[in-house]
């Protein structure tokens, strides 16, 4: 265990200056033609391109991106009678549970929501007219429940034949952060995914996949560069600033996570391959791998890495192939051949990096949780970064440029 106690940092160690100019409203026309500032191991700093980015990852890096896809998760209704505008922003599923049956389902499902407006909508269902693909389909949405900050709500549909996918395909709209200080936008649909993105359920995108391209990726691969996916769903926490003095009284949200058998594997048996991480979402993913590994070795069930748990005196101190082969032996156990779970970790200063020697990420909001990861990651050399990032003029957060640490 590092001696710094992460619990302990002054969450106003983490602030700086970010001039509301420097917030990217939009993304570049040609999404690989970003600034890319590169650290390089030895703390030197570059200005390159994004483009430049096969040249300057290592020759036999394994580089793993976030396959999530990003969910038209904000519904806007209105209420009869009244007309009070009512918005739903859909977090996660409730009943059906898992991600791929809630969005399968036809005719009803619920899902765990914040709801704006709340005080204007206590009882009753809410309705909206749609049109699918020819068909008139009324979606209804009831409030059943308070769930902590947030709410249970079922949703409705009259047409068994249309999916929860479709509808809120068709009712909602891509929920772009609200730093960017404006309305969602249709070129928004396809801005704010990745060129990569297949797998539905986030409610933000893994921004630092944004600026990758097609082609690319054919020039990464070209140089020997193996590439890999993996799923975490991105929670509407994940960019939220820490509001607590000390890091230690945040509480971190929880996110999914799905790895395939094969990716476990090639980490098992290519551990001297560099694994650069695409975003901190893949970040917290390949990390919370290891220690799911490492419950699986205690006898625990690997179903959900407590945010504290890497900081535990009592923590198996495993490598990262023994942490793998334990999670190979469980999948063995159960049948699967993929590793489905949650991940509740904080990366800050005074963790212990043990799966990720490289990251691509973009500039981070003053005082978030993301923050603290880059810190954790750079010995603490985040200040020096950013006040370079802002005095060059550099664009910031979702749609801003991006930084190779390495």
């Amino acid at each position: 265990m590092a001696e710094l106690n992460p619990k302990e940092l002054d969450i106003e160690d983490f602030d700086y200056c970010l001039p509301d100019k420097q917030i990217a409203r939009h993304p570049l026309a040609q999404r690989d033609r970003c600034r890319l500032l590169v650290r390089f191991q030895d703390g030197a700093l570059e200005e390159r391109l994004f483009c430049d980015l096969p040249e300057l990852l290592p020759s036999n890096a394994m580089l793993v991106a976030n396959n999530t896809r990003v969910i038209n998760a904000r519904l806007r209704f209105v209420k009869p009678g009244s007309g009070a505008r009512i918005e739903i922003f859909c977090l996660e599923p409730e009943n059906p549970a898992d991600y791929e049956r809630s969005f399968a389902s036809v005719g009803s499902c619920s899902w765990i929501c914040f709801v704006g407006n709340s005080k204007r909508w206590k009882e009753g269902q809410l309705v909206m007219p749609l049109e699918i693909d020819g068909k008139k389909v009324e979606f209804c949405a009831e409030r059943l429940a308070k769930n902590g900050n947030a709410s249970t709500v079922r949703f409705s549909w009259n047409d068994s034949s249309v999916s929860f996918s479709s509808i809120i395909h068709a009712a909602g709209e891509i929920p772009i952060p609200p730093y960017l200080n404006r309305n969602t936008e249709q070129s928004d649909s396809q801005d704010y995914q990745t060129v990569y993105s297949r797998i539905e359920g986030s409610v933000a995108a893994p921004t630092a996949g944004l600026h990758f391209t097609p082609e690319l990726f054919e020039n990464i691969r070209e140089k020997g560069v193996e590439c890999e996916e993996l799923t975490l769903h991105v929670g509407a926490g994940t960019f939220a600033p820490v509001k607590s003095e000390t890091v230690g009284e945040h509480e971190m949200h929880s996110e999914f996570i799905s790895v395939s058998r094969k990716l476990i594997e090639r980490l098992a048996q290519e551990a001297d391959r560099p694994v650069i991480a695409v975003g901190t979402t893949s970040v917290r993913t390949l990390e919370s791998l290891y220690h799911l590994g490492c419950m699986c070795a205690e006898g625990k069930a690997p179903d959900e890495v407590p945010q504290w748990y890497p900081y535990s005196d009592s923590h198996p101190a495993l490598t990262v192939p023994e942490a793998m082969r334990a999670l190979l032996q469980y999948l063995d156990s159960i049948g699967l051949d993929r590793l489905v779970a949650s991940t509740r970790i904080i990366i800050a200063p005074g963790y212990e990096y043990r799966v990720v020697k490289g990251m691509v990420t973009n500039f981070h909001q003053p005082k978030s949780t993301l923050l603290l990861l880059v810190s954790a990651f750079t010995g603490g050399d985040w200040r020096r970064m950013y006040n370079y990032a802002v005095s060059s003029g550099f664009r910031f957060l979702s749609y801003g440029d991006a930084q190779l640490l390495l």
